[in-house]
């Protein structure tokens, strides 16, 4: 939850709401976004064909995703790997500047001007170079079967981006909803597009020395990553297709095996795995802490100073517009964030101005939380009852809405509870919180996925988590010496 949004989110939150109870907002789906309008590249002088306007929309699109994460090894293997790619092309003279993104989503693309993007999430399920290097050329395969598209098309393509980047700049509380769902979408290639870019992408893979199944097990991990992330949201919830424009996974992992097996035999091309996994060691995962982080079932965010528990069994989410929630089951739901209030307006009054149900008459308490003036309210819909409290922290005010299906016998209990925890933390609090890191642990004779997951600080589900960013399927053996990888504070 960012503080720009904080200062902006008003009403719109209303809107959210409604997809958080219907299941949607809840969902973080890492997917593989088609490419933005991928067309003729240049590093350094990536400015070339477009000049200062491609500059700009670089730097936004940038600021959209979290900004540029630095990270040297990691920044050098793409390169270098993009390198080797292009040469393999038909069009070996042309070339790329890649940028790694600070965002935990899954996802990669390329914009009009030729810059490559992958975010650290991407990076951190991958598990070899050959992965990696089919990501990119997938990418790759995309410019290179565009490459005759008239400049009429780069143009409104272009002017594409540029609008939905300016969208989630200048409407955060909208835009950020779309990107936190993996919505970002600025390009939707047909089903045949993206297999013919999926076929081309494993033969530049072969060509250039890598191992051609490295896109199969990518697109392996990316399924197996999604229903992970299906499963936190609850099992009440609709998956997003944040692969609309894509065939489905198991079609394209079926299809990019095939084109594998025309080319060798299985073990016969490049991984570079150790090489890889060293590029990673103290990638950061997950969440930035200066959007705040969630530790189990808390939320703490150091530099808006405030921090609250949600109730157990709760999979919490931080998305740029408010903290989001639900239990497995999907029938209670959590939300946690900031509305703007009128000046002079009492925090009853703001309830019930930023609710789009009515707020049951009689039922408005006015109390103190933490020394924090505070006042809860009840609303009852047709399939859904909730309880909502707004909290005044000097200039803002924070509202925790938790929704439960009607008749919720212990709904009242754990909303307290939760309300109680609302809170400031002090300076020490913020100055310890930390972002979790990739970390390599080398297994030993007797070392076993449970272990290694035992090591791993994560929200939930140690173990599944585990077996998907090392790729491996369950009941799997560790090799004895090899590295893998888990995460740490």
């Amino acid at each position: 939850m960012t503080k720009d949004v904080i200062k902006r989110v008003g009403r719109a939150a209303v809107g959210s709401l409604a997809l958080w109870v219907a299941g949607c907002a809840i969902e973080q789906t890492g997917a593989l976004v088609a490419p933005v309008n991928p067309l003729p590249a240049a590093t350094p002088r990536v400015v070339g064909r477009d000049g200062a306007g491609s500059e700009r929309e670089h730097a936004r699109l940038v600021a959209a995703f979290g900004g540029e994460y630095r990270a040297r090894e990691a920044q050098a293997l793409l390169s270098e790997v993009t390198s080797k790619l292009v040469a393999s092309t038909e069009r070996p003279d042309e070339a790329y500047q890649v940028t790694i993104l600070d965002s935990p989503t899954v996802n990669a693309f390329a914009l009009p001007s030729g810059r490559l993007y992958v975010t650290r999430g991407l990076l951190a399920l991958a598990n070899d170079t050959s992965e990696l290097a089919g990501v990119l050329a997938h990418e790759i395969a995309h410019v290179t079967l565009r490459h005759a598209s008239a400049r009429s098309e780069l143009a409104l393509q272009s002017a594409l981006v540029s609008r939905v980047v300016a969208d989630v700049l200048n409407d955060p509380a909208a835009g950020a909803m779309i990107l936190d769902q993996s919505r970002f979408k600025i390009a939707g290639f047909s089903r045949a597009q993206e297999l013919e870019a999926d076929q081309i992408g494993v033969r530049t893979l072969a060509r250039a020395g890598y191992d051609p199944y490295g896109a199969a097990r990518f697109l392996s991990s990316l399924g197996r990553s999604s229903a992970l992330a299906a499963q936190n949201a609850g099992s009440g919830s609709k998956s997003v297709d944040v692969l609309s424009s894509h065939p489905s996974t198991p079609e394209r992992i079926a299809l990019a095996v095939q084109a594998a097996r025309r080319i060798a035999a299985p073990g016969l091309g490049r991984g570079d795995r150790e090489r890889y996994l060293g590029a990673l060691g103290g990638l950061a995962y997950g969440d930035n802490p200066s959007e705040g982080i969630i530790r189990g079932t808390r939320f703490i965010h150091p530099r808006l100073g405030i921090a609250f528990d949600a109730p157990e069994g709760f999979v919490l989410e931080n998305t740029a517009q408010a903290v989001l929630g639900a239990t497995p089951d999907g029938n209670r739901r959590i939300l946690f964030d900031a509305i703007e209030a009128k000046e002079g307006q009492s925090l009853a009054a703001l309830l019930q101005s930023s609710w789009n149900d009515a707020v049951s008459t009689g039922i408005v308490e006015d109390l103190t939380v933490n020394g924090l003036p505070a006042a809860v309210a009840v609303s009852q819909g047709k399939d859904w009852s909730f309880r909502m409290a707004a909290i005044r922290v000097g200039s803002t005010t924070y509202r925790l809405v938790l929704a439960g299906r009607a008749h919720d016998a212990n709904l009242d209990r754990l909303f307290r509870a939760s309300l109680q925890s609302v809170r400031q933390i002090t300076g020490e609090e913020a100055q310890a919180v930390r972002p979790l890191r990739i970390q390599l642990a080398t297994a030993s004779a007797n070392e076993t996925a449970e272990s290694l997951a035992a090591r791993m600080v994560v929200p939930n589900r140690p173990l599944e988590r585990f077996l998907v960013l090392n790729g491996l399927e369950r009941n799997a053996p560790l090799k004895p010496g090899e590295p893998y990888k888990i995460v740490v504070e």
